[in-house]
């Protein structure tokens, strides 16, 4: 049985002006989504601006140039003859990390949790690890005292650090030492990203620049940091570990006849 036939009610009149009303309509909304298109493809991938790079005070040649020592730092981390290696790796970490505490404690009273929400230098933010291998996000100075408080806990740990005559560093020593200098590194990166407007105003830059030049001439003599997790500071590290140029020849004076005791003259040192 064949089915009644039944056209759509309404005239033409009323369907041409609903098809003329869907087309104007599907028209609008091609061109709003091409525009939305087109408006992303202006920006990152997520869709959200890429952010103005910040200048970097600290790379400005009057700041850069600002040191406490003028000596290369290069003769102060090569290992000793007859040093133990360990020993010279224990001694100079200690240092670093009490001159890192002290130097951040300089603007810690900046350094806040609504000042600095995330631990961040250039475009990385720092993650805490927990002993159990748990990721936390935390702010700036929540980190560094995680941070402050771990290594202190290990370099007053005899069985890891010991200072009694006879006994052994541990075997993972080497491994501790680099997840510390990696963790120093953190922080000194911190300071010169979100606090060096406040180490200029106090004065401290020279020795911030001092430090951390020192600091990175130490790591790399021993690898002790992974090139990929300095690089974010490769700019700074190049000007401020430059081999300092050479100092001009002093004038020669004018040639004159050796006197007589000249030839018998000995050089006392």
């Amino acid at each position: 049985m064949v089915g009644d036939y039944c056209p759509i009610s309404g005239d033409n009149t009323d369907m041409h002006s609903q098809r003329n009303s869907k087309s104007g309509l599907s028209c609008k909304m091609v061109l709003q989504a091409v525009g939305k298109v087109l408006r992303k493809s202006k920006t990152k991938p997520n869709g959200k601006k890429p952010p103005a790079e910040e200048k970097k005070q600290y790379l400005e040649a009057e700041f850069t140039k600002v040191r406490v020592v003028d000596f290369d730092l290069k003769e102060l981390v090569v290992l000793p003859r007859e040093i133990d290696l360990n020993e010279w790796l224990a001694s100079n970490t200690t240092t670093f990390f009490n001159l890192i505490n002290l130097q951040y404690s300089t603007i810690s009273e900046f350094c806040t949790g609504d000042t600095c929400q995330a631990m961040t230098a250039c475009n990385t933010i720092y993650y805490w690890y927990d002993e159990r291998g748990k990721k936390t996000k935390c702010t700036a100075p929540q980190y560094v005292d995680f941070v402050m408080s771990l290594v202190q806990k290990l370099v007053t740990d005899e069985d890891i650090f010991p200072t009694k005559y006879g006994k052994e560093f541990p075997n993972a020593f080497e491994a501790l030492i680099k997840k510390i200098c990696r963790y120093l590194f953190h922080v000194l990166a911190h300071l010169f990203w979100a606090h060096f407007k406040e180490t200029v105003a106090l004065d401290l830059q020279g020795h911030l620049n001092t430090l951390y030049a020192h600091f990175i001439v130490f790591v790399r003599e021993f690898n002790l940091v992974d090139p990929k997790e300095t690089c974010i500071m490769d700019d700074l590290s190049e000007i401020l570990c430059a081999p300092a140029p050479p100092a001009p020849a002093a004038p020669s004076s004018p040639t004159s006849a050796p006197s007589p005791s000249s030839h018998n003259h000995v050089t006392e040192r």
